[in-house]
């Protein structure tokens, strides 16, 4: 699935606010080996490297177009690195003292297996913080599988979308990371956003949620596809003189190694 960095960065201050707000509760003072991730263009990983000057930082993601945009960001802090690889791939060295993963684990099949075995292979007072998605059950995720499991789009599009398993329960989360031997704490949070512009919803999930289906239709199918899914979204988030309310519901994990 290919990636569009200045599509998904057009909202940025909202995608931006649950990283810092995950990030808040590591209380790590002086880690040594600093990991994010699913990093994207990796600006919110360069907030990492000022943060921790005496880190090693390093930004994992499987996105040619992400990697080579976060290689080329300006004032990059020299602690900070990149490399291309897939989250599945990746496993903790000894010495690694923080992980973090936001808004990117929901994308990976299995990753509750993942985070049991990170959290297992940890050193002791690692930390392991972890932000998804779970607005699943949200219109703007309905009417999409909705619309691609219909009679018009179902051939082109059945399988395409998961949503299922694609995450846990926060309290799932809670015991999964507590068996593994870890002190958790899971939380969630529901984001009022108010969007700018005209189908704002539409825009918001060209840069995440629609990317399976950009990536297995020609142009004029999704063009089609977006016409139609674009009126359902209008009528299930109507816009108002200030903007149109994009509500956000988000999971939050920050676990510190115990044993």
């Amino acid at each position: 699935m290919k990636w569009d960095p200045e599509k998904y960065t057009q909202f940025s201050s909202h995608r931006d606010r649950p990283f810092f707000d995950l990030t808040a509760r590591i209380a790590a003072s002086s880690p040594g080996r600093v990991v994010d991730l699913g990093c994207g263009t990796g600006a919110l990983t360069a907030a990492l490297a000022a943060r921790w000057p005496g880190a090693q930082v390093t930004g994992v993601d499987s996105s040619a177009d992400m990697i080579e945009q976060a290689g080329a960001l300006e004032c990059a802090p020299p602690n900070l690195e990149f490399i291309r690889s897939r989250i599945e791939d990746w496993e903790p060295d000894a010495g690694t003292d923080v992980v973090v993963s936001n808004a990117a684990l929901q994308w990976v099949p299995g990753h509750r297996d993942l985070l049991r075995k990170w959290a297992k292979r940890l050193d002791a007072g690692a930390w392991l913080a972890v932000q998804v998605p779970g607005n699943f059950t949200a219109p703007s995720h309905v009417l999409m599988r909705d619309l691609a499991a219909s009679a018009r789009w179902a051939p082109k599009l059945e399988g395409v979308l998961r949503h299922a398993d694609a995450v846990a329960a926060p309290d799932e989360y809670l015991a999964l990371l507590v068996e593994a031997g870890m002190d958790a704490d899971v939380w969630e949070t529901s984001y009022q956003q108010v969007l700018p512009g005209e189908d704002p919803v539409l825009e918001w999930v060209r840069g995440t949620a629609l990317r399976p289906v950009i990536a297995a239709l020609t142009a004029e199918e999704l063009s089609r596809f977006e016409a139609e899914y674009a009126a359902l979204l209008r009528s299930a988030y109507p816009q108002h003189g200030w903007g149109t309310v994009f509500p956000f519901r988000r999971i939050f994990m920050v676990a510190r190694k115990t044993a």
